[in-house]
């Protein structure tokens, strides 16, 4: 009897949580994380704010977890793109391809407010944004994958290692992903990510060819 009263009162806890952070997901995509209160969360979830203080010990913490879970899925949407993809696509399609499907889910799934609250906690560290910055990250093993097949078949330099190149990508990435914050609404992100992928790829051929960069 007390095992059954303990096992209620998990599921009981679990259906809190999962509240809690159901509520602050569509809160915050739809006004931004700086425009959402704890008490708006509560309200939203339809329980205490005690509750709330039971599982997460601020509105960051919260934040952090959620963190957490868009990143797993973008890294999850990220290799099922990839999978989807004919083997028989030349690597360099494969990352340019890749690079507009990050484009995508950044600007359509994450947000543009939300990119900007995330890069400030990236500098304030007021919020654990490792898993997104992490290089154990599964999207840096993904690119590292693809760069792999592209050495293996001669198609990209050896000289520079995959792990190397993989987080240059990335760095791209990320660097244009800061100027389209700051340069919003004017700033087209995927244009701006394709364009550079272009000239970071063209740039990667182990032989060059003067029709690569027209070829995308």
């Amino acid at each position: 009897m007390e095992n059954s009263k303990i096992g209620k009162r998990k599921l009981q806890a679990i259906e809190t949580r999962n509240k809690i952070l159901e509520a602050a997901r569509h809160l915050i995509s739809k006004h931004g994380f700086e425009n959402v209160s704890v008490d708006a969360i509560v309200e939203a979830a339809a329980v205490s704010k005690g509750a709330f203080y039971v599982h997460f010990e601020s509105k960051d913490a919260l934040v952090a977890v959620l963190i957490d879970e868009y990143t797993n899925m973008a890294d999850i949407s990220y290799k099922s793109f990839i999978a989807s993809l004919s083997e028989q696509k030349s690597v360099f399609d494969v990352l340019f391809m890749l690079a507009g499907k990050i484009a995508d889910f950044i600007a359509e799934d994450i947000g543009y407010e939300n990119m900007k609250v995330l890069y400030k906690a990236h500098l304030a560290k007021t919020i654990n944004t490792m898993s997104a910055m992490s290089y154990n990250r599964k999207i840096y093993k993904l690119f590292i994958k693809v760069l792999e097949k592209g050495v293996s078949q001669g198609e990209i330099r050896e000289d520079i290692s995959v792990e190397s190149l993989a987080r240059h990508l990335i760095l791209a990435v990320r660097g244009i992903t800061f100027e389209w914050c700051i340069r919003y609404p004017e700033f087209d992100l995927k244009e701006e990510i394709l364009d550079h992928f272009k000239i970071l790829l063209y740039g990667l051929k182990s032989s060059i060819d003067k029709t690569a960069l027209n070829s995308f």
